[in-house]
C-alpha cells in the first residue's frame, strides 16, 4: 500500500476553515472600526457619504475568494481607516 504524502504547506479542512474564520473576523473588525470612526465625523452629510461608501465597498467585495486580492483589500481598508483617523485628529487640533 503506497503512502501518499501531502506537501508540507497543505492545510487540512479544519485549518482552512479556521483561517477563513480569522480573516472574516479581521475584516469585520476593520469594518466596525471604520463605522465607529465615521461616527466621529462632525458634518452629517460627510458622515452619511463615508458610511455609504464603506458599506458599498465591503458589500461589493464580500464574495472575493482570491487570497492575494483579499490581503490587498485588507491593507487598503486599514490605510483608509488610518487616513480618516488622522484627518479627524488634525481637524480637532
Amino acid at each position: 500500500m503506497a503512502a501518499t504524502r501531502l506537501p508540507p504547506t497543505f492545510l487540512s479542512f479544519k485549518q482552512v476553515k479556521g483561517h477563513l474564520f480569522l480573516q472574516r473576523q479581521k475584516i469585520l473588525g476593520i469594518y466596525r472600526n471604520m463605522l465607529r470612526t465615521i461616527q466621529k465625523v462632525p458634518d452629517e452629510v460627510d458622515r452619511k457619504y463615508l458610511r455609504d461608501w464603506a458599506r458599498d465597498e465591503f458589500k461589493r467585495n464580500k464574495d472575493t475568494t482570491d487570497e492575494d486580492a483579499i490581503r490587498m483589500m485588507i491593507t487598503q481598508a486599514i490605510k483608509h481607516l488610518e487616513e480618516l483617523q488622522k484627518s479627524l485628529a488634525l481637524a480637532r487640533s
